[in-house]
């Protein structure tokens, strides 16, 4: 009989203390573990003592190892063809997702303890990739190997296989079966690569001959291929099947919601529909929890604005504002905001528009025509669910705003949005909603402005000496001493665009004594900045021009989200 691993006593211990299983329990499980070589864990779930869905989660928390979803999977062609069925079988693994530019290949496990199984993948990936091993159920990584394995997953090779054969509309319905139709899996290989690419929104567009794909990456949309209209039918079906659509209905727009699993981690798509002259535009905004959800000190802020912030978040009342145009990155700030004031201390409340990252211990509410709960009856309600922390996605009008700047005179942290190009033009626009200058003053903790600019891929930016014009733009003598600036070429690393990733400009107007003074007697725009410049506050084009000579980011790049022309005078 062979006696049980140092592994094994291991597993069957915190099995025990988490009180999943008995030591009588594990004791038979061990000696039945001596008659055929098996995992504990498996012995556990055939003898009926466990499931296989606790037992992981179990191992999963106590180990630090991330469980992998293989519910709703999505598996990307390039992993499934780096490693072959039969070793996926014989070591129950599955490839999920292969990271190019990190050289990264990420599997889901039946036992991530499987040094031989590692060490067989290590050999045929030639050692150079790094395996990153994800747990899952053996029961379902089968069921993955079997739905997976021998399907085209490509897209190109998807096309080809729809070119060739004729489309089942009724099938695509149906949940059975459905990776043997091309079109779910051209669908999910679509998918699949936006979020691999770091897409922000996917867009399916028709135009009258031809239907265009693009992806909103970093900010830019970028179109990736076009396909003939014939296809466009059967994919639209397919979408609205996914996002619980209704696919008779083509004359009125529908939103609805995608869930995912994408390399081994849940992502959402919130779905739009619109009828357009052409046929319907689809769109998809891509809402993945790794990217939306981020510590402060991962923002890029320089340090003193990140202490200046995180000073006025700690105070206990009062209403911070953030403004930008749509894609400003103002959701994301948010959510780190009350990422770092989550505690269990305090209760956090939100009302959105609709909720796109759901938190732990945060309660949040999607706002709801239907039955007639908007932004500010909502605040009415939250206030009576005794509150430390508000978020009300957006402040559109005069309601709205009175019941933010009444909670937040009621002891409360209130955080929200408003559509300004600056955070000194939070002050006119207040004002222009209904808020008077006395109820603002007072009340404000600060407000930010927010843009996005695209950072220089590092591999291929080249260096110049500016312009005389770009000289002034970025407050330099137009004579004298040299300054090296770069712009973008495009290589393979950045996928010949120039630029990779993004980073935030952030302009901070904290609100003082003297600022509210200024607020509450109605003083202009250029008094108010004026004072809040000597008070050490920066433009937004200040802080672009500051990343523009750090090497960052370009001229050319900061000047599409930032005016930079008042500069020059």
């Amino acid at each position: 009989m062979n006696a049980p691993t140092k592994q094994n006593l291991r597993i069957g211990e915190l099995l025990v203390q988490k009180g999943v299983v008995s030591p009588d329990q594990i004791r038979i499980a061990l000696t039945e573990q001596g008659k055929r070589k098996e995992h504990l864990g498996k012995i556990l779930v055939r003898l009926g003592f466990a499931t296989e869905g606790i037992i992981l989660d179990v191992l999963g928390g106590a180990l630090g190892q991330q469980k992998a979803d293989l519910s709703k999977l999505v598996v990307d062609s390039e992993a499934i063809r780096l490693i072959p069925k039969d070793l996926a079988r014989r070591y129950h693994v599955l490839p999920l997702t292969y990271e190019t530019n990190r050289n990264r290949l990420t599997v889901a496990m039946a036992d991530t303890f499987n040094v031989v199984a590692l060490d067989q993948i290590n050999a045929i990936l030639g050692g150079d990739v790094e395996v990153v091993p994800l747990l899952a159920s053996e029961a379902d990584i089968e069921k993955a190997i079997d739905q997976f394995y021998g399907y085209e997953l490509s897209v190109d090779g998807i096309l080809r296989e729809i070119e060739t054969g004729e489309i089942d509309y009724e099938s695509l319905e149906e949940d059975s079966a459905e990776y043997s139709q091309p079109v779910v899996r051209l669908i999910n290989a679509l998918l699949s690569d936006a979020v691999k690419r770091g897409a922000s929104d996917i867009h399916f567009e028709p135009e009258q001959g031809f239907l265009r794909f693009r992806y909103r990456i970093d900010g830019v949309l970028r179109q990736i291929r076009s396909l003939h209209k014939n296809y466009w039918s059967a994919l639209a079906v397919r979408l609205k099947v996914m996002a619980s659509l209704d696919i008779a209905e083509t004359r009125a727009p529908q939103d609805g919601r995608i869930s995912l699993s994408l390399s081994g981690r849940p992502i959402d798509f919130r779905v739009s529909t619109l009828p357009t002259v052409h046929g319907e535009n689809i769109v998809l905004r891509v809402l993945d929890r790794q990217k939306g959800i981020v510590p402060l000190e991962d923002l890029g802020l320089e340090p003193d604005v990140l202490a200046m912030l995180k000073l006025m978040v700690a105070r206990p009342e009062g209403i911070v504002l953030v403004t930008g145009p749509t894609g400003s990155g103002k959701t994301t700030t948010l959510y780190s905001i009350l990422s770092h004031l989550n505690t269990e201390s305090v209760n956090i409340m939100t009302l959105e528009d609709p909720v796109e990252y759901p938190m732990g211990m945060i309660r949040q509410t999607s706002v709801n025509d239907s039955v007639r709960l908007d932004f500010a009856s909502g605040i009415r309600s939250i206030l009576r669910q005794d509150p430390d922390v508000i978020l009300v996605g957006e402040i559109r009008d005069d309601d709205t705003a009175t019941m933010a700047f009444r909670a937040a005179m009621t002891g409360h942290q209130v955080f929200s949005t408003l559509h300004t190009n600056s955070a000194v033009g939070a002050i006119p626009r207040l004002l222009d909603i209904g808020i008077r200058p006395d109820i603002m003053s007072g009340n404000i903790i600060g407000v930010m402005a927010q843009r996005l600019v695209r950072m220089l891929c590092p591999q291929c930016k080249r260096p110049y000496e500016p312009s005389d014009i770009e000289r002034r733009l970025l407050g330099l003598k137009t004579s004298g001493m040299r300054q090296v600036i770069y712009r973008a070429k495009g290589c393979l690393a950045c996928d010949h665009q120039g630029y990779r990733g993004r980073t935030a400009l952030l302009e901070l107007l904290k609100i003082d004594r003297d600022l509210d003074e200024l607020i509450a007697r109605g003083a202009t725009q250029r008094e108010i900045i004026t004072t809040a410049l000597a008070k050490g506050y920066k433009s937004l084009a200040e802080i672009g021009v500051e990343r523009v000579l750090a090497g960052l980011t370009s001229i050319d790049e900061v000047s599409r989200v930032v005016d930079l022309t008042e500069r020059l005078g």
